[in-house]
């Protein structure tokens, strides 16, 4: 059952916040060139930073990171006054 929500969350993943360039590959190899490469998150002030190992970087560059971050930001949800949220009590 968990290995189904996985390939699911996969195909999620791949369909919702990949670029066109790298769409098409299989999940094992996004697995190994994005998921199992060594890195380091940086908080720093206001800024978060991703710092990749030395062998991952020929893989993963700015140029493939930046548009999967983006795509990802604009799939939050944020709650507005409407969705009842931040609703007053009188």
């Amino acid at each position: 059952m968990l290995g189904v929500i996985a390939y699911n969350l996969g195909n999620l993943l791949r369909r919702l916040a990949l670029p066109l360039a790298i769409q098409s590959w299989s999940l094992t190899s996004l697995q190994q060139q994005l998921f199992k490469a060594g890195a380091r998150l940086i908080r720093h002030a206001r800024y978060l930073i991703l710092q990749l190992a030395e062998g991952a970087e020929g893989h993963l560059t700015r140029s493939l990171i930046r548009p999967i971050v983006g795509r990802i930001e604009r799939l939050a949800w944020y709650p507005t006054s409407s969705s009842g949220w931040h609703t007053r009590r009188k």
